[in-house]
């Protein structure tokens, strides 16, 4: 049953202008912003790389990113909250980071992390159980394009222990390749998604997100499109647990 009046939810996107390959000016973030508010979006949780390659890697720069970007939309009536995040490395010092500089979302109990693109993670049950004896939960970025879950038992697995996983709403329409989307439609199909993001990192990639969010309805039903979207990306704004869609 759908919950009357909750919007959707947008807890990876790229949308602070000039701190990392996102946005690159505040009139490409309105841009961005005014798509994500045409597709229905209310919430985003803003998620600069926290990568040492980027400026973003400085919290205090992205939390004075944050408050100006509140302020431009703000001014131009966009209806979109904006809230904190980064996207981390998940690596063994994550566990770490996040007891001593955490960057979590929206200041809570969840962290969203992406997993290597081309190496396997021998080490991902130590970081899980790290993290969760600190009181921290795993939302795993975009999974369909890590080599480490293009194995559907590995992805299961990792589900099994506790990970949470986000979609790439792009990997769905082949924005990252035929192996992702492949593998977006399997873990759709398997059930292992808990939330769908969009992962925009510029104006030219909003023009893909209706086809997008239409393909993942299509697959998946309404139903769980809105769990995925809006119900489920709330509960880990709001620091509660969430299980997988269907």
């Amino acid at each position: 049953m759908r919950e009357p009046g909750l919007g959707r939810v947008d807890l990876h996107c790229h949308l602070l202008w000039g701190i990392d390959d996102g946005a690159r000016t505040p009139e490409e973030t309105l841009e961005i912003a005014r798509a994500l508010v045409r597709a229905g979006f209310r919430h985003v949780a803003c998620s600069p790389h926290a990568h040492p390659g980027y400026p973003s890697n400085d919290p205090e720069l992205c939390r004075r990113r944050l408050e100006e970007a509140r302020a431009l939309l703000l001014e131009h009536d966009l209806p979109l909250e904006l809230h904190a995040n980064a996207e981390n490395l998940l690596d063994l010092e994550l566990p770490t980071k996040m007891q001593s500089a955490p960057r979590s979302i929206g200041g809570g109990p969840w962290v969203l992390a992406e997993a290597p693109y081309l190496n396997r993670m021998p080490h991902l049950q130590e970081i899980l159980f790290r993290l969760q004896v600190n009181g921290m939960r795993l939302l795993i970025a975009h999974p369909e394009r890590s080599r480490e879950f293009e194995s559907v038992e590995r992805a299961r697995a990792a589900v099994r222990s506790g990970a949470r996983f986000q979609l790439d709403l792009g990997s769905l329409v082949g924005r990252h390749g035929r192996t992702a989307r492949k593998l977006a439609r399997a873990f759709l199909a398997d059930g292992l998604y808990s939330v769908a993001a969009t992962d925009i990192h510029s104006a030219k990639d909003a023009e893909w997100l209706e086809e997008a969010i239409e393909e993942l309805v299509a697959r998946a039903g309404e139903e769980v499109a809105h769990r995925l979207l809006a119900v489920h990306p709330m509960k880990v704004l709001r620091g509660e647990g969430v299980e997988v869609a269907c």
